[in-house]
Parts: C-alpha cells; sequence; structure tokens
C-alpha cells in the first residue's frame, strides 16, 4: 500500500498465505489503538488484497490508529490453494488473526471487509462470537447479501454500499438488514466499486468509529 507496508507469509491449512501488515504514524499514535483485520473481494473476479475498497478500509483503520493487516486468499498472488467459497477463508482469517494476537494480544479488534470480503469476515465475526471474544467492530462495504448466506451483524456495524451497486443491489442489502434494523449508510451514485466515491469510505468510518 505504501513504502512502510510489510509483506509476510504465514503458513495456512493449504499452504503459504501472503499478508501484509501497515502501522498507524507513530508520531500521531505513541501505542496503537487496537488491531483490525481486512478482507478484499472475490478472488475469482481479480480480487486482491491491493483492490482499492480493500487499501481505503486499511487506510481508514490506521487513521484510527489500528495496527492494520490485509490477507490474499487462497490461489491469489504468493497465498497457495484454491478458492474454496468462503469456508476456508474464513479459517485462514482466523489463522492470520491467532498469528497477530501473539504479537498483539490485548488491542480491541476491528474486522472491515468488501464484497465477498464481508461474507468471510461477518463468518468470523460469527465464530469469535461463539468463543466468546467477538471484534469490538465491523466496517462492511458493499456487502454481500443475496450472494452469499451472510450471518447477522452487531447492531453497531457500519454498513456503507452504493446507490448504483449492480453487482451487489442495494435492494438485497436492505433486505437482509431490515430485519435487524441495522442502518445502511447509501453513497448516492456509486457503483460496486465506489470509482471516484472511495473518499466517502474513509470520511464516514473514521468520522462515525467512536460514536
Amino acid at each position: 500500500m505504501n513504502a512502510q507496508t510489510q509483506p509476510f507469509l504465514i503458513p495456512g491449512a493449504v499452504g503459504q498465505l501472503e499478508c501484509a501488515l501497515d502501522l498507524p504514524d507513530p508520531e500521531q499514535f505513541a501505542t496503537p489503538r487496537g488491531l483490525a483485520l481486512v478482507a478484499h473481494p472475490h478472488p475469482l473476479f481479480g480480487g486482491t488484497m491491493d483492490n482499492k475498497v480493500a487499501q481505503t478500509l486499511a487506510r481508514s483503520f490506521l487513521a484510527l490508529g489500528y495496527v492494520t493487516v490485509r490477507m490474499n486468499f487462497r490461489g491469489v498472488g504468493k497465498s497457495e490453494g484454491v478458492h474454496d467459497h468462503g469456508q476456508g477463508e474464513t479459517d485462514d482469517m482466523a489463522l492470520l488473526l491467532a498469528h497477530m494476537r501473539r504479537q498483539y494480544p490485548e488491542l480491541p479488534l476491528a474486522l472491515g471487509g468488501f464484497s465477498f470480503g464481508t461474507f468471510v469476515q461477518a463468518q468470523l465475526q460469527q465464530r469469535l462470537t461463539a468463543e466468546g471474544a467477538p471484534a469490538e467492530r465491523l466496517a462492511l462495504v458493499g456487502t454481500a447479501a443475496g450472494k452469499w448466506p451472510m450471518p447477522d451483524a452487531p447492531a453497531n456495524t457500519i454498513l456503507i454500499h452504493g446507490e448504483l451497486d449492480d453487482t451487489i443491489p442495494l435492494s438485497a442489502v436492505l433486505d437482509w438488514a431490515r430485519p435487524q434494523e441495522l442502518p445502511v449508510i447509501v453513497i448516492p451514485g456509486s457503483d460496486h466499486f465506489f470509482h471516484r466515491k472511495l473518499q466517502h469510505i474513509k470520511n464516514l468510518i473514521v468520522q462515525m468509529w467512536h460514536r
């Protein structure tokens, strides 16, 4: 993402997984405020951890003072294995979390995801909740409602969606959010990839995070 991004590999269930670590500005944050994991869009349609929306999510968490880590899903970049429809990817994200927890055991956890990555992170949150250690908050962009069986999300989840998204229609997200009474922030005129609208994602997350 920038010159300070630190690439690293961790062992996964089916091979090595390629990851990237970014640390908050030490001049602004003497100690990190939290740990954030960011999940990218669908790997079979060009999704990688360098996707612009995934990087915008990472920048949002960095601006909040979070140690931020991304991972290429199976079969992407240097990550080994093949696409596993969200199940293996959730397993891998849990492995990444365990790896980061060994370095940052006490930091509050945040999960961010875009498109397919929202499905992975919602499933991970479901697991963590069952284990009694849920993330403090989720930021989901282009939520994959209607595409995959999205679990319910916590009441404080930040949901951002494009008005003109033709990959995941806004109506599908509203149908998923309505019974949970989850607010959805709609970016007028935005498509699925938030072309020329990326700044809204960071601004909204940073402004809303501690509310």
